[in-house]
């Protein structure tokens, strides 16, 4: 996976999550503000998965590594990072 492919994984995941945000102001239903809230959090947690991914491949490049030895890491161990 290249840098531009998890960027623009970011960016249509942000835009998702804009689109989210926006219909929950809109929602009239309890049941589709549960379902848009649910899904906001999961892609929530896929950002977070490909910021980490698109940081440590730069990280390594800058080390003089190769980006390919990137992985993405597990949710829960991205979501208990420390902001």
């Amino acid at each position: 996976m290249s840098d531009e492919s998890i960027s623009e994984r970011i960016e249509r995941l942000v835009a998702e999550e804009h689109e989210l945000r926006a219909r929950e102001q809109r929602d009239a239903s309890e049941a589709a503000l549960e379902t848009d809230a649910a899904r906001l959090r999961s892609v929530e947690i896929e950002l977070d998965v490909c910021w980490d991914l698109l940081r440590q491949r730069r990280a390594l490049r800058d080390a003089g590594a190769s980006p390919e030895q990137a992985h993405a890491r597990d949710p829960d161990t991205v979501e208990r990072y420390r902001q």
